[in-house]
């Protein structure tokens, strides 16, 4: 496989800006502040990325080649530190979603199991004793 120097420059000019956006102005925000309170937001970063090429045979008997990459970022709120009047406390933020979903695994596995129950009772109702 031959060797592009301007995909390898570009490749490279991306991996840097990734790498120059993944700063710690990422995961705490602007300071913000109001009638004397200072709010620090503060979030969770993360990212990744990946590439690769390759060539081989085509189903034609040509030669092939390819290659390719790229790169993705998260972030989620975690909460505020809050300074006020000399004391910093630490908010979370609430992740509703995550309530919501634990909330619906206990009902299923609530269901579930009552069910499991009503069918124990059934199957002792209906036995028939044996006598010996």
């Amino acid at each position: 496989m031959t060797v592009n120097p301007a995909q390898d420059a570009r490749l490279m000019e991306t991996l840097q800006e990734a790498m120059d956006s993944a700063t710690v102005a990422r995961v705490f925000g602007a300071p913000i502040v109001h009638e004397g309170v200072l709010l620090l937001p503060v979030a969770k970063v993360g990212g990744g990325a990946g590439g690769g090429s390759g060539s081989g045979q085509e189903g034609t008997g040509r030669e092939g080649r390819g290659m390719g990459g790229g790169f993705g970022t998260a972030a989620k709120p975690l909460g505020v530190f809050v300074l006020k009047n000399g004391e910093i406390t630490w908010r979370p933020v609430v992740d509703v979603n995550r309530i919501l979903l634990a909330g619906q695994v206990v009902a299923v596995a609530a269901l579930l199991a009552g069910r499991a129950l009503l069918r124990t009772r059934r199957r002792r109702a209906t036995r028939v004793p044996t006598t010996g």
